[in-house]
Parts: C-alpha cells; sequence; structure tokens
C-alpha cells in the first residue's frame, strides 16, 4: 500500500455501522444529575486535582450554565450541589457560589458556538507534558480523536480570574477543541455533555501514553493519517455514547448518592 492510499481518509463513525440495539442507562437523569455524574466519573479517572477544576454545560437554546461550586471536590459532588449561572457568570440558582475562574468558560462559551461543554481542571499526565511545553504525540488509536483538535497556550499569566483574562485566553484557544496551557493543565470542549466527558476521560491517558513512548527515546509506529480520520468519527459517533452508558451504570451501583 503506498503513503497516498494509506493517507487517504478512511470512511467511519455512524456513516459505515450504528449498533441495532444498545445496553440502556437503566435511569432517567435529570440535567444536574447528568452532569453530576460526569465529573464523578472523570474523578474516578484521575482527570481532577482534589479541588481544582469546573465544567460548564450551556444547554440547548440558552445562554445559561450548570456548573459546580466552590468548595467541594468533583469526587463528592452530587446533583443537588449543582449551580446555574449565567453568561456573566452570576449565580442564578443553586445554594453556593463559584470561583471567578469561571470566567474561562463564559468567555469560551460567549466565542464558541459550538462549545456547549467547557471541562477544565489538572489531570497529572497531561500537567507532566504542560511542563515540558509539548503536545502529546498521538501514539495509540483513541488518540485519533484529537487528530487537527488541539492547541498549546505556552504563555503561563496565572489565575485567569476576569473577563478580560479569559476572553485573551478564548483567543489563544480559537477552534481547538483541546487546549493544554503550559504549567496549567486543559480545557476540553464538546458539543453535548457525552462527548465532553469521554473526550476528557481519555485525554489524560493519551498523555501518559504519549509521555511513556517519550522516554524510551524510541520512534513509535506511527498510524496513517487516513485511518485516524475513520477512527476519530467512530470513537466521537459510537463509542462516545458506550463510555458514558457504563460509566454512569458503573458509577451509580457504586456510588447512588451522587442522583441526590
Amino acid at each position: 500500500m503506498d503513503s497516498t492510499t494509506k493517507d487517504a481518509p478512511r470512511r467511519g463513525g455512524l456513516e459505515v455501522w450504528s449498533p441495532s440495539a444498545m445496553p440502556p442507562l437503566g435511569a432517567d437523569l435529570t440535567d444536574e444529575q447528568a452532569l453530576a455524574c460526569s465529573f464523578r466519573v472523570l474523578a474516578r479517572e484521575g482527570f481532577a486535582e482534589n479541588m481544582a477544576g469546573h465544567i460548564t454545560w450551556q444547554r440547548p437554546g440558552g445562554t445559561r450554565m450548570l456548573v459546580n461550586p466552590w468548595g467541594l471536590w468533583w469526587a463528592e459532588l452530587t446533583a443537588s450541589d449543582v449551580c446555574e449561572v449565567d453568561e456573566d457568570a452570576n449565580v442564578t440558582a443553586g445554594r453556593w457560589d463559584v470561583t471567578p475562574a469561571i470566567h474561562i468558560h463564559t468567555e469560551l462559551h460567549r466565542a464558541r458556538p459550538d462549545a456547549r461543554v467547557v471541562v477544565h481542571n489538572h489531570p497529572y499526565h497531561v500537567c507532566v507534558l504542560a511542563a515540558l511545553g509539548v503536545l502529546p504525540e498521538l501514539v495509540h488509536q483513541t488518540g485519533s480523536m484529537y487528530l487537527d483538535e488541539m492547541v498549546f497556550v505556552r504563555e503561563y499569566a496565572g489565575e485567569v480570574d476576569s473577563p478580560r483574562l479569559a476572553a485573551e485566553l478564548a483567543g489563544q484557544i480559537g477552534s481547538a477543541k483541546v487546549a493544554v496551557l503550559g504549567n496549567h493543565g486543559v480545557i476540553v470542549t464538546g458539543t453535548d455533555l457525552v462527548e465532553a466527558t469521554y473526550r476528557a476521560a481519555s485525554f489524560d491517558r493519551a498523555c501518559r501514553l504519549a509521555y511513556d513512548v517519550l522516554v524510551t527515546e524510541r520512534d513509535p509506529l506511527r498510524m496513517p493519517r487516513g485511518a485516524m480520520t475513520g477512527m476519530k468519527a467512530s470513537l466521537i459517533e459510537r463509542a462516545a455514547e458506550v463510555y458514558w452508558r457504563g460509566a454512569v451504570r458503573s458509577l451509580i451501583r457504586d456510588e447512588p448518592e451522587v442522583l441526590g
């Protein structure tokens, strides 16, 4: 097979196959319950750094966002803890306050109509590469979902706690779905909660794989770009929903209080 054939985009996702039946989630979740599940799923995946991080969900047709409150770790969040803020970060519903770093989200939502969910935290293996100033090399098929979707924001300017600083950051991120922030962490976006959770959950593993390969000082096998194109579609269009259902079923079985 010549390089031209290997680099030709392969079809993937629902275009080539969709399941006729899938195991159900097994529960009807409110939006607040679904978001609480996302927090705990990502905490179980090691995506959270203790008290750090936030997820905002701007639901279809509106500008207000569901978000976690300041003061609770992702692993302990329940549905009743979820707050709502308007597009200027004013709390409109909920028992608690939210961090001024919420502006990272409000300004990215404002600039990016496609970014309905914004996930930010400091997972360990992402932070290793953020400290090295590099994006992960995509060395495994699951990494295909990040093909042409990543950007590295190099300059660290401290806490992003105002609309002005957040708007500058949104400009640096541009249209990327994953932004690694130098000496800081990562921002992941998605069109819905299922997609964003899966993309975030898989990213720290992609960074760990990339780093473990990097320290061998050997050249990894290269995946053909054409094959990665088809795999990317399959991961987002099919695997994301399967991941979400399995992760949430397991979470509710082990930690049913998340729905309270």
